[in-house]
């Protein structure tokens, strides 16, 4: 990287984060003037937190089903080496939604 666009993502990053003290308010009045409080960032945080642990979980489950069932058409002969791990696999990526959605309930 050179030293150009270092410099420019260093400025940058640095006008970002100094914005954040720049515009700091009391939470009564972001509340009163906006309508935003904390029990919706709380809500809206627990919705990402299922959302994208659940949008993930479905890549990885349509990925692992995907390929497992390629390699079982590929060699029919091999259904029992290839199911068995498969499920299991789809189980530990769900726990994964599960845990996302734990982290939701505890935020909330």
């Amino acid at each position: 990287m050179s030293s150009k666009v270092f410099s420019k993502i260093v400025v940058a990053s640095a006008a970002f984060l100094t914005t954040f003290a720049a515009f700091a308010q009391e939470t009564a009045a972001v509340a009163s003037t906006t309508g935003i409080t904390d029990v919706g960032i709380k809500s809206l945080s627990a919705a990402l937190a299922v959302s994208i642990a659940a949008l993930g979980c479905g890549l990885g489950q349509g990925r692992a089903a995907g390929a497992a069932y390629d390699a079982i058409a590929r060699n029919p002969a091999a259904y029992d080496k290839i199911f068995t791990p498969m499920i299991i696999g789809l189980a530990l990526i769900e726990s994964i939604a599960i845990y996302g959605l734990v982290v939701a309930l505890l935020i909330k």
